[in-house]
């Protein structure tokens, strides 16, 4: 019988294999000497929004494949996946855009897909008394993991100064697959029926009693109001992630900081205040969504981030203020993968969130590219605040989409959507929300 502690091996394992999937936030540190190299700011935007589309798609596929192979051998081959892909980009990828794009983009990308559910699912099952707490501390690792990789790269190991782009690349490559395969060891399902002593679970609609398979999952409206304020929340802050150092440069510049200077502070914002508010954030807002409830809680995290993003055009040029608002951006991006697992959970099932989270998961693959891309494009044009200010005005129209979010039922699944239909059914849910329960 499975005891108690068994379950915190598994948050060690999630942390040990999210740590490492986490690579591709620290993306930006590579930026500059590939712009050394000769690449436009487009060109390290396309890697970026290539990696980020493969995590999202083959999702879809690691979702569909998890029982059938077991969390444990999903999560080992993501591991090697992710690692022969950096290693692949070390072979002269300094230089050629076109080997990065494969080696980091395609194949290191996939490698995040395949492993990346299994720490949730995993979890959520030897968890469903702390859906919220055990998904921000399975997904914490994902962005603390991007504070170490930068620094190892940079201040701290200086592995591109002393190696190169090449080195860093290969050396990265084997330490994710070695971290990731020992990460894999503990990610065990617990036996059919496990519950943690003393916990009984709610059968009620919306906490995770009634399953949707996917088919019905995507009937449903609340699928794509979830879906559209997960692709503007997490595609905006993918592209201040993207951004984060290659922005304030520019702002701080102006500002009169010399460039030296300026690419310092812009990288402590991203390596030190962005990455570590964004690991942060995914435990606290994980633990927020317990208390206050999923849905609440995304509103309030998409409506805030909308106003950071469209104020931030105005502080990257102050060290004081652009550290302020890297925190407070990385602090709600990081929400983003603790909530909206769990509101998944809550909408169409626990035991389902495995197959169902890929396909709510690909919209954040869709803002990856989407958004970054805008990034890239406008930076070129000289122009990285309409960026911000775009996605800003859309975090905030994301925030109001949430709000109309309410259990679904599975005769949903089952008629046309209606927009009349569902703004009705809406209310009387939120009527019903608001009653007061005689016992």
């Amino acid at each position: 019988m499975a005891d108690v502690a068994s379950r915190w091996k598994v948050v060690v394992g999630a942390l040990l294999i999210q740590l490492c999937l986490g690579a591709i936030y620290a993306w930006s540190v590579f930026t500059p000497g590939l712009r050394d190299s000769g690449w436009s700011k487009l060109d390290t935007q396309i890697v970026f929004s290539v990696g980020l589309a493969m995590f999202a798609i083959v999702m879809v596929f690691a979702g569909r494949r998890l029982k059938d192979w077991g969390p444990q051998r999903l999560a080992f081959s993501g591991g090697l996946v992710l690692g022969a892909g950096y290693v692949l980009a070390g072979f002269g990828g300094g230089d050629n855009f076109w080997l990065v794009l494969l080696g980091v983009g395609l194949v290191g990308g996939a490698g995040i897909g395949l492993a990346y559910v299994v720490p949730i699912a995993v979890g959520m099952r030897w968890f469903p008394d702390k859906k919220g707490m055990i998904t921000g501390l399975a997904v914490a690792g994902f962005g603390f993991g991007a504070m170490g990789w930068v620094k190892l790269a940079g201040s701290w190991g200086s592995l591109i100064e002393s190696i190169g782009l090449d080195g860093t690349f290969m050396v990265y490559g084997i330490a994710f697959a070695v971290f990731v395969v020992i990460g894999s060891m503990w990610m065990k399902m617990p036996p059919e029926g496990w519950l943690p002593p003393g916990f009984t679970p709610t059968q009620a609609m919306g906490e995770g009693g009634e399953d949707f398979t996917p088919r019905e999952m995507l009937r449903t409206p609340q699928f794509h109001l979830i879906s559209l304020t997960f692709l503007v929340s997490a595609g905006a802050g993918l592209m201040a992630i993207g951004l984060m150092k290659l922005y304030p440069i520019e702002a701080l510049v102006e500002s009169g900081f010399l460039e030296d200077e300026a690419s310092a502070v812009a990288g402590t914002a991203m390596a030190v205040f962005f990455s570590l508010a964004n690991g942060i954030g995914r435990l606290a807002w994980g633990i927020l969504g317990d208390k206050l409830g999923r849905k609440r809680s995304i509103v309030i995290m998409a409506a805030s981030q909308g106003v950071f993003l469209l104020l931030f055009t105005s502080m990257a040029g102050n060290e004081y203020t652009l550290y302020l608002f890297a925190t407070l951006i990385g602090f709600n991006f990081g929400g983003n993968f603790a909530l909206f697992p769990a509101l998944t959970a809550d909408e169409f099932g626990n035991t389902a969130v495995g197959n169902n989270y890929p396909w709510v998961f690909l919209s954040y693959g869709a803002g990856g590219i989407i958004f970054p891309i805008l990034g890239g494009w406008l930076g070129d044009a000289g122009n990285f605040p309409l960026a911000f200010t775009i996605t800003g005005v859309l975090c905030i129209v994301g925030a109001a989409a949430s709000y109309l979010v309410f259990p679904p039922h599975h005769d949903e699944a089952e008629k046309p959507f209606s927009v009349h239909g569902f703004v009705h059914n809406a209310h009387l849910e939120e009527i019903r929300h608001h009653e007061p329960v005689n016992h």
